[in-house]
């Protein structure tokens, strides 16, 4: 049976005391409450649901606000042309949320954990992977597999807290592709060089206990790679299948469910070799709405999950409603 979705308690704590503030007159508000306003609001957490027998939890390490989409999205088009898209699809032109969702998979045999969201500290409203883990009944010494889609710093950023390993008792999966691109030398300097420290800081450590994979390899028994090269150098997908049901974990393949999905062959600032990037796109597009797959996206609204469906010659979002609670 499908779990429903759950708050943290210190969600539901917060949700309690607004529901309780809005007993008083503003102006008779303490400054305490004052100040409250000024906080990120309260919101789900976690997610959990069945997939044949495995139990799959979709976990919120946090998330970032700021300008565009325009020029993060369609890079390489006009900016009237972003923010008519987005105010076509009731989203304001010129701010947008960029949102990190890590997902866990308990096989019944192995507690296997996709990326590992952002740097603790680094930003006021990110980096609460292990928080939501351990709500939903995990600490991090019992995740066994933790899967690395690819090497950009808010999937790996949350591998080390205060120089250990935060997953003290897993092995580590990724692809080979993309661990050789960011192992070599010549990755310290120019663009790459942030990236390369960090992940000489959090994954260069962990190589003797990380297998290598190519695509079409296998982390445990239903879980398979999909190469999706283009976001990175060798940025993978994950098939994740039991007893017949399927999921696809498209990790950064689209990274916001309006322009990158309505809009594949738009430019992002973020996709390293944006043709390629926009290639994968279009054929892990194609794949999920043909095949009616439920897909998982690091990037799409929490909980991160829906449908592919087509439209013309394009695609379009279709979130998850109350389909994988019953």
């Amino acid at each position: 049976m499908a779990r429903l979705p759950s708050f943290h308690r210190r969600d539901a704590f917060l949700l309690a005391a607004a529901a309780g503030g809005g007993l008083l007159a503003s102006g008779s508000r303490p400054p305490a409450a004052r100040a409250a306003e000024d906080a990120p609001l309260p919101r789900p957490s976690h997610y959990s649901f069945g997939l044949g027998s495995f139990r799959v939890t979709t976990l919120l390490d946090g998330y970032t606000q700021g300008d565009g989409p325009h020029p993060i999205f369609g890079q390489d088009q006009p900016v009237e042309a972003v923010q008519e898209l987005a105010q076509a699809n009731f989203l304001p032109p010129g701010r947008m949320e960029n949102s990190y969702t890590p997902v866990l998979v308990d096989t019944g045999e192995a507690v296997v954990l996709f990326d590992t969201g952002n740097v603790p500290g680094r930003q006021p409203t990110a980096a609460f992977l292990v928080d939501h883990l351990q709500a939903v009944g995990y600490g991090p010494d019992q995740v066994d597999v933790v899967v690395l889609t690819h090497m950009h710093g808010d999937h790996i950023g949350g591998l080390m807290q205060d120089g250990q390993p935060t997953f003290p008792n897993a092995r580590y999966v990724t692809g080979q592709v993309e661990y050789d691109f960011w192992a070599a030398d010549e990755r310290l300097s120019g663009a790459t060089e942030q990236g390369a420290t960090l992940f000489r800081a959090n994954m260069m450590p962990l190589a003797e206990k990380t297998t290598f994979l190519a695509d079409e390899g296998e982390v445990v028994p239903g879980i398979r790679a999909v190469a999706a090269f283009g976001h990175s150098p060798g940025h993978m997908a994950y098939h994740i299948e039991s007893d017949g049901q399927r999921l696809l974990l498209w990790a950064d393949t689209a990274n916001h469910y309006v322009m990158s999905v309505q809009r594949p062959d738009w430019h992002v600032r973020f996709d390293m070799d944006k043709e390629a990037a926009a290639a994968t796109r279009r054929r892990i597009l194609d794949m999920a709405a043909a095949d009616r797959l439920l897909v998982s996206g690091y990037h799409m609204p929490f909980p991160a999950l829906g449908f592919i469906e087509r439209s013309g010659e394009s695609f379009r979002w279709v979130p998850v409603s109350y389909q994988l609670n019953l």
